[in-house]
């Protein structure tokens, strides 16, 4: 049995998610307390909202989480859990991060000032790592589902695993180590999402990299 923990920092349902993650073989968890979350097999940051009250949630536990992906815990961000996972953010002032991927999060400036931000809707990965195990049994041109008005700006352009085009190119995917993030929600994005969170889910353990 593996076990994939959600953790819930308050920001967002928890609940199309962790249904979309269930599988046979797979114990699915939401977890307040970030210490008890890292107590798994598998680690998911979701969330909806804004960076600030999320990053102060998280803050006391900066440590604790650091460390663990740090130890090799398998993790996936979502969204704002993605965002989360960076140095800092400019969202409403400037919030710290958790640190795990050098980067900085930004306001969403299409260089097409006629699209809208958010950037709300379906959009197409332009996969930088086709051979990431995450990407295993994806089509051609797999579409996902994005809302967003802020995007990831990572220092080092070679953990960008999949781009999007809006009005320019932006990241939509990191890959670092055992650490992986979408700037689109898998469980909004159809058959393709649900393969990407079952191939996060069967990532193997002793993959781990300390």
């Amino acid at each position: 049995m593996i076990g994939v923990t959600l953790l819930d920092y308050g920001m967002g349902n928890l609940h199309s998610l962790a249904k979309a993650l269930a599988a046979p073989g797979v114990r699915v968890r939401i977890e307040t307390d970030p210490a008890a979350a890292c107590d798994t097999d598998r680690l998911v940051l979701p969330g909806v909202g804004a960076f600030a009250p999320a990053a102060l949630h998280l803050a006391p536990h900066r440590t604790t989480l650091r460390r663990a992906l740090e130890n090799g815990l398998p993790c996936l961000g979502i969204c704002l859990g993605m965002q989360l996972l960076l140095d800092a953010s400019e969202e409403d002032g400037e919030h710290a991060g958790l640190g795990v991927v050098p980067g900085r999060v930004v306001r969403f400036r299409p260089t097409d000032h006629a699209l809208k931000v958010p950037h709300m809707g379906w959009n197409t990965l332009i996969l930088r790592q086709s051979d990431h195990p995450m990407f295993v049994g994806l089509p051609a041109d797999p579409r996902v589902y994005f809302v967003h008005s802020y995007l990831c700006a990572p220092a080092d352009p070679s953990v960008v695993a999949a781009d999007a085009d809006y009005g320019g190119r932006f990241c939509a995917a990191i890959a670092r180590a055992n650490v992986f993030a979408t700037q689109f929600h898998p469980e909004k994005s159809g058959p393709v999402g649900l393969r990407l969170l079952a191939n996060f889910v069967s990532i193997c353990a002793a993959e781990r990299v300390a």
